[in-house]
This record gives structure tokens, C-alpha cells and sequence, in this order.
């Protein structure tokens, strides 16, 4: 059984750093497609990866219920670490969860089991969290929509394969929608509600 004194670290600067990894996180939402990079350093469960790690100690608080999926699940540190650094509530109903954390993104839950938010409080929907293989090789995407001029292009493994496919539901949904962040290692990308896919490799 871990205990709180055996449990990984966060921040060692907790507000240097989360100023650091927020400014990183809005680059990434500004500019979809594109790789961006978490400086700071943080302890993590052997479940999660480090840029995961950075957004929950910036990103998620007591009013922030978080989900877990089997892969993250399967690690009790991960909850554990997240309540004692973050205090923010695991919850097992992903459709209440404001984050959702996937460490088995290939068996990721049908996107209707989260919560879109409403028409008048679109930001009242789940933001999903998903670690992945690689984001700088693997099948070659194009993306467009605002923050990109033009298109931009990603080559990155991704699971599930489809992703970009399912996400076309948002289309329909906007202003409510699914905003998705890709993790790999330190390196971030987003891929908020309003993009879409221009062409899959």
C-alpha cells in the first residue's frame, strides 16, 4: 500500500511552473496540430507521463471530477496522486467528469459517454486527456479550422486510430463539443472542438 510520504512529487515551483505549463497548454490550444513542449518537471506515477502529469497540478482543482480510464485505473498511485496534489474527485461516471485521463486510448469509451456540456454552458463538458505513442511519427494528418492558417500537418501515432474520425461530432454539437489534448512524454498537442480533419494519411 503506497502511502502519501511515498508517493511521487509535483512541482517544486508549484506556481512558476504552472504558469509555465498553462502558457503551454493555451500555445496548444491557439495553435491546433502543432507540438508543444512542457518544461517543467514534475514526479509522476509510472502510470502517466510527464506533460499529463504538468496539466492535471495546473489544470485541476477540488471542482474538477476526473475520470480515469482501465489503463490508468489499473495503477492505484495515479488516483491517489491526484487527490493528494490536486484534491480534485475521481469520479466513475466519465458523463460528470470534467477531465478524462486515457492511458488505454485504443479502448477509449464511445464519445457520447462524455459530457458535451450545453448551449449555454459549453465549457461544462469533458476535456479528454490522451496519452498516446508518438507525436512527431506515425500516419501524417492534415487539420484545419481557426488557429490555422491554412492547414497544418501532424505525423503522429495515435490510438484509437479513428480518432479524428469520431471527433467529426463535434461539427454538429458546436458550441458544445469534445476538446481533446494528445500526450506524449513532455509534448503536448490540441485538437479543440473546432477543428476538424482535412485529410488522413
Amino acid at each position: 500500500m503506497t502511502t502519501v510520504a511515498e508517493l511521487p512529487a509535483g512541482f517544486a515551483d508549484k506556481v512558476l511552473s504552472a504558469q509555465s505549463t498553462f502558457r503551454s497548454v493555451m500555445d496548444a490550444m491557439a495553435r491546433p496540430g502543432s507540438v508543444q513542449r512542457i518544461v517543467s518537471a514534475a514526479g509522476t506515477p509510472s502510470a502517466m507521463m510527464r506533460g499529463t502529469a504538468a496539466i492535471a497540478l495546473t489544470l485541476f482543482d477540488h471542482d474538477t471530477p476526473v475520470w480515469l480510464d482501465g489503463g490508468m485505473s489499473a495503477t492505484p498511485e495515479v488516483a491517489k496522486w491526484l487527490k493528494f496534489h490536486t484534491s480534485a474527485p475521481v469520479v466513475s461516471d466519465s458523463s460528470i467528469a470534467s477531465f478524462a485521463l486515457a492511458g488505454d486510448p485504443e479502448n477509449l469509451l464511445s464519445l457520447d459517454r462524455f459530457a458535451f456540456g450545453s448551449n449555454e454552458y459549453p465549457d461544462r463538458s469533458t476535456t479528454l486527456i490522451l496519452q498516446v505513442e508518438s507525436l512527431t511519427d506515425g500516419p501524417f494528418v492534415e487539420l484545419q479550422g481557426p488557429g490555422i492558417n491554412g492547414t497544418a500537418a501532424l505525423r503522429a501515432s495515435i490510438q484509437p486510430q479513428d480518432l479524428f474520425e469520431r471527433l467529426a461530432i463535434n461539427a454538429a454539437l458546436f458550441p458544445r463539443g469534445i476538446d481533446v489534448v494528445l500526450v506524449h512524454d513532455d509534448a503536448i498537442v490540441a485538437i479543440p472542438r473546432t477543428t476538424r480533419l482535412a485529410r488522413g494519411g
